[in-house]
């Protein structure tokens, strides 16, 4: 071959790799903790403005029917699998960092939609919290998932006072270990090495996952609002502070001259805190973290790339947190690996603007609450088969832990989900369809699956952690009330 058609070839495959690399978008996936769509303004809330927000609504795809699951964890770790928590076991919320005993996130064991992008050729970053990993005993977790560097809040370790703090002075692990940063903001360190991320690789195609501690609790004066004082002052102050730390992060893209072709998508992992309401469309609405009524699960999901997503629209397709890994997936190109079994549904034609309704006929929510507890087969989840909600838009389901449909509401006119339909005979055939839903469902839920670590000295303390109850039986008719989930059971469990 001569050098001409050498070089000619060299030249073709260099310019398809470029070509390969430009079509697939960035994505920035901002996830935050416990807001509620009450706290923001394109919803319909009226105690405060986040104008970021309203803007990436106003010129892309906001969705009024994206279910998360009603707590942290099992939210999160659906998002990282792309499976529901009957499947994957972290169906209770689970601080591995401060309740140990050999419990963590299997990278092993587990699919992680961080290995996913990598697979396609993206550079991979993640920002915020974590809490499935002890970085004490295992400090390159985050690698061992996907992500090619990270910044994250250690979460509360045991023994560790200092790691309490996320906001002001806060304790953050990143590949130089775990330290204190005196004087700073949590999140402006976060939005600063994402920033730092991108401009180290914007060459390649990025997946950035945010994971915003903002604005959870406890309840701070921010940077920008450094002299509020009560409660409510603050906790609007935060989610100001979360819509300006998302500007801050679009802006950058901007000046990058990456913003058409990086998809940004921001959304929350549960409702607000049950100790704060807002007023929402003129009714007073609580926070329904821990909670499967909408509040606590139908939260603000937002979508946004100019020239990509199509702008202007409230879309009204089911999907829910367990697509978000495929839908991924088919944006950056990744091919699902074969060694595992993924319950999401790509809804990547809905956000390209390629079909208005995506493939989805209902969604589902599960799960909250610290109801699992440490025994000698490991982290055990309290009841065998979780109360769980399926919903098809206009209509919701409760199934409880007896594995019985038990309440039945029309989301269309019920907004307070109290009038229950079940005994209702014209609804029996509504009833039927959303109940098969749960059908290929486990009949007992899985536990978290990992390969135990070995107990630590910290770990001593906590040992009896949840010995108020035990460990329930297949069959267990529990008391269960659909209004008040997170407990579910005879007697109150203790709030932890």
């Amino acid at each position: 071959m001569s050098p001409q058609i050498k070089a000619f070839f060299f030249i073709l495959c260099f310019w398809a790799t470029c070509s390969l690399k430009a079509e697939k978008p960035n994505i920035l996936f901002i996830l935050l903790d416990d807001l509620g769509k009450e706290w923001v303004s394109t919803y319909g809330a009226q105690e405060i403005n986040t104008p970021v927000i309203d803007n990436l609504a106003k010129t892309g795809m906001a969705f009024s029917r994206f279910y998360s699951m009603p707590q942290c964890t099992p939210t999160r770790i659906t998002f990282m699998t792309g499976q529901y928590p009957f499947r994957h076991g972290w169906v209770n919320h689970w601080d591995v960092p401060r309740w140990g005993g050999g419990c963590h996130f299997d990278w092993e064991k587990n699919p992680s939609i961080a290995r996913v992008m990598q697979s396609a050729g993206y550079k991979t970053a993640v920002a915020g919290k974590w809490q499935v990993n002890d970085f004490r005993v295992q400090p390159e977790a985050m690698v061992h998932h996907g992500f090619d560097d990270y910044c994250m809040w250690t979460g509360y370790e045991a023994g560790v006072k200092a790691s309490a703090q996320r906001y002001w002075d806060p304790y953050i692990h990143t590949k130089e270990g775990s330290k204190t940063y005196s004087g700073k903001f949590g999140e402006d360190i976060f939005a600063d090495f994402l920033i730092d991320f991108m401009k180290q690789n914007k060459e390649n195609p990025m997946f950035m996952y945010y994971a915003m501690c903002l604005p959870h609790g406890p309840l701070v004066a921010t940077p920008n609002e450094p002299d509020v004082k009560d409660k409510m002052a603050k906790h609007k102050a935060m989610v100001r502070y979360s819509d300006f730390i998302i500007g801050k992060l679009t802006k950058a893209l901007d000046e990058m001259k990456l913003r058409e072709k990086t998809i940004v998508i921001v959304t929350t992992d549960n409702g607000t805190t049950g100790s704060i309401s807002g007023n929402r469309d003129g009714r007073m609405v609580k926070g329904g973290k821990m909670k499967t009524t909408e509040n606590g699960i139908n939260g603000p999901f937002v979508v946004n790339a100019p020239g990509l997503v199509p702008g202007g629209k409230m879309n009204h397709t089911l999907c829910d947190v367990s697509d978000l890994l495929p839908t991924f997936a088919e944006l950056g190109g990744a091919t699902l690996p074969k060694d595992h079994i993924f319950d999401g549904i790509s809804f990547a034609d809905v956000l390209l603007g390629k079909a208005e309704k995506g493939p989805r006929t209902w969604n589902m929510s599960m799960g909250g609450g610290n109801h699992a507890k440490r025994t000698e087969k490991g982290i055990q989840n309290r009841w065998y088969y979780r109360d769980r909600v399926i919903s098809d838009g206009k209509y919701k389901l409760w199934i409880s832990p007896a594995k019985k449909p038990v309440k039945l509401v029309d989301l269309t006119k019920d907004l307070y989900e109290k009038e229950n339909l079940i005994n209702n005979p014209e609804y029996a055939e509504i009833v039927k369809t959303l109940f098969a839903a749960v059908k290929n469902n486990f009949e007992k839920d899985n536990e978290p699956i990992y390969n135990p670590l070995k107990e630590e000295k910290w770990d001593v303390a906590i040992k009896a952690k949840a010995d108020e109850w035990k460990v329930g039986k297949p069959g267990d008719e529990i008391n269960f009330k659909p209004d008040a989930q997170g407990t579910g059971d005879k007697k109150k469990s203790k709030k932890k």
